[in-house]
Order: C-alpha cells, then sequence, then structure tokens
C-alpha cells in the first residue's frame, strides 16, 4: 500500500510542511503559520461542471489548501484519478491535506458506496496517501444510523478500525460534526459520546464551528475539555438574524478571534472556509471570507 510517507519523500508538497513549527508562541498573531483552505463543497456546482477551471479560479482568489467533497462513492477524485487531480492541484500550486467520506450503512441508488468507512476503506485510504493527504474526514451520518446512543456507540467502533488503517498509511482519521450531535439523546450528549468511545490518537475531531454553536455549544469549552483532540476546523459564520443563517466570515456575530487564540490548545493544523449556502455566487462569498481572514487572522 502507498502510504503518506511514501508520497511526501517523492513530492515537492513536503514544502509545506515546514509552515508549522512548535517553537512558535501560543499567542493570536502566529495564526499566520496557516494557510487559507477552502471546503470544495462550497463550490460544489462549479466543480461538478469544471473541476480543473474551478480549481484555477479558486487559487487565483488566494486559497492554499483543498478539503475534498467528492470521493465517497466514485472513488475518484471529481472524476479524476488520484495521480490526474494531484498534478492538477500541483500546476495551480494547491495541496488536499484532508478529504470527505461517508460511513456507508445507508445504500445508495440500491448499493452501499465504495471508498465509505464500510465498504472498501482500505483502497480510499490507499488514494488518499497517492494524493498526499494528511487526514480522512467522516463527513457526516444520516439520520438513520444514529437513532439511538447504541448506534453511535456502533460507530465509535467503527471510528477506531477506520483510524487504525489510516494510521498505518500515516493518515489522521476525523469526523466532522453538524448541530444534531449536540442534542440530548437518552440523557446523554451524542458528541460526548463519541468523544469517549474513540481512541483519542486514532479518532480526531474537524470542528465545525458554526454548527457546534447552533447546538448551543461553545467551540472554546470543548478545546479545554479536549486538549489536542481538533486538528482541523471548518470557519464559517452566523448572521445575525433569528434563523442564524451562514454567512460569509466576518459578516456574522461569531468571534473568530477569539476561536483562533486557542488554536494550540486545540491541536489545529488546517482550516477550511466553507459555506453551505451562499446568497449569490459562491466565488463572491469565498473572496469575502478570505479577505476578511487575511485582514484580521492571518497576519
Amino acid at each position: 500500500m502507498t502510504t503518506r510517507k511514501d508520497f511526501l519523500k517523492q513530492s515537492a508538497w513536503l514544502a509545506g510542511s515546514a509552515l508549522f513549527f512548535p517553537s512558535l508562541s501560543k499567542s493570536f498573531t502566529k495564526a499566520s503559520r496557516y494557510k487559507p483552505g477552502l471546503q470544495l463543497y462550497t463550490v460544489r456546482d462549479a466543480m461538478q461542471k469544471d473541476p480543473k477551471g474551478t480549481l484555477a479560479r479558486v487559487a487565483k482568489i488566494g486559497y492554499k489548501e483543498m478539503e475534498g467533497a467528492t470521493y465517497t462513492g466514485t472513488e475518484l477524485y471529481y472524476g479524476m484519478k488520484p495521480s490526474e487531480f494531484t498534478k492538477v492541484l500541483n500546476d495551480h500550486g494547491l495541496t488536499i491535506p484532508s478529504s470527505h467520506y461517508l460511513l456507508g450503512s445507508r445504500k445508495m441508488n440500491g448499493e452501499y458506496p465504495k471508498g465509505t468507512i464500510l465498504h472498501d476503506w482500505d483502497r480510499a485510504v490507499e488514494d488518499a496517501a497517492k494524493v498526499g493527504q494528511e487526514f480522512m474526514v467522516c463527513a457526516y451520518l444520516f439520520d438513520t444510523e444514529r437513532e439511538t446512543i447504541d448506534d453511535y456507540k456502533r460507530i465509535a467502533e467503527h471510528f477506531n478500525k477506520a483510524g487504525e488503517a489510516c494510521k498505518k498509511a500515516g493518515i489522521q482519521f476525523c469526523y466532522h460534526n453538524h448541530n444534531f450531535e449536540f442534542q440530548m439523546m437518552e440523557g446523554q450528549i451524542p458528541y460526548q459520546v463519541l468523544l469517549n468511545n474513540t481512541d483519542g490518537d486514532l479518532v480526531k475531531m474537524e470542528m465545525d464551528i458554526y454548527w457546534v454553536i447552533k447546538g448551543n455549544h461553545d467551540p472554546v469549552a470543548l478545546f479545554k475539555e479536549h486538549p489536542g483532540r481538533f486538528p482541523l476546523w471548518h470557519v464559517k459564520d452566523m448572521d445575525n438574524t433569528s434563523k442564524h443563517f451562514f454567512t460569509e466570515v466576518g459578516n456574522g456575530i461569531i468571534d473568530f478571534k477569539r476561536v483562533f487564540a486557542h488554536a494550540d490548545q486545540a491541536g489545529l493544523k488546517h482550516f477550511f472556509v466553507e459555506q453551505d449556502e451562499c446568497p449569490g455566487s459562491p466565488f463572491d462569498s469565498i473572496t469575502q471570507s478570505i479577505n476578511y481572514l487575511n485582514r484580521n487572522i492571518l497576519t
């Protein structure tokens, strides 16, 4: 099996790792060590129509790191094999530290999707290593997969096994939250069940800051309770309306300066701007978000 270690030895991608210096101060001003990242779900329609052109456009806006969203079910990256996809990224000075996957217990079009945690996971891990991923993330749990607390405990077991397979390839497994994990179920909070029933080394978390706050929890409190457990973040803002809908970073009510001040405590390695829905062109939205981040967070 190709490992991420093997890939790094053969690729200029290794140069990016120089950004992370353990001797850096914990002060907020050191957030400049992070490259601006984008979850490609934000520009999903454009990626479906013209992935190569879209990646070029995203790079021109200033994003450096991508997080994928379409491998599951096709075992291709936006219709491309790992080698072709890697070349397209390299051509535009981009890397893909992370990508999203599904558990795979629900059939799609009458079949269980491959490239999921439960189906052909080893192939997914090998391909992730080929493109140089550091992380593989379970993106979502369908409602039929999480009906009881026992379901969450079984999922934790699947996550531990998935994390073991990732570790062998030099990759870290993570779970991405929404807000349903923070809704009380059978007297317990499902997110805490996942945290408590998974191995802290094999299974870490990609914190979606918006959804944590939408679930009436404090990201910083979670960092303090589980230091080092949150190497990935999704960064999107919450508008100041009764709906508390998605909005561009810096255009809402989330105090990102406070959250980024605790990046070291969280164990942050990469963050990705994501906006599930945009009021107009997603390219306008992601431009607004990166401009705010460059002026206020990454300086």
